[in-house]
This record gives C-alpha cells, structure tokens and sequence, in this order.
C-alpha cells in the first residue's frame, strides 16, 4: 500500500514527493486557516446565491445509482 512509518516525527502530516530514481522527499503539511475569504471568493457567493434565488439554477443530479 506504498506506507511508511516514521518514528519520532516532527509532524503529523507530510507531502510525499516520489522521483522516478527511487528518492522520497518528504515535505510537512501545515494546515493554515485562512486569514480572510478574498473579495472575488465573496462575489462568486454572492453572484451564485442570486442566481438561486431567481431559480437560475442546473436540472437536478440523479444520484441514485451510488
């Protein structure tokens, strides 16, 4: 399954980079809360929340086959 164990860790979480010649680098994975949600981000919301209003909206997904 490809796995590793690392004893002793610095952190919980990596990013494993793996190279054609066999090298494994193994970077850490900071999970960081963003500061603020960006002004585009804001505007997509916005723009697709009065799209719903209005009813602007795609035909439903069957999902009944999962």
């Amino acid at each position: 399954k490809k796995r590793i164990t690392l004893r002793g860790a610095a952190y919980q979480y990596y990013n494993v980079k793996e190279y054609g010649n066999g090298c494994i680098i193994l970077e850490p994975r900071e999970l960081a809360v963003p500061e603020c949600i960006s002004a585009r981000t804001l505007a997509d919301m916005d723009r697709a929340v009065s799209n719903f209003k209005r009813g602007d909206v795609s035909q439903a997904i069957d999902l009944s086959d999962f």
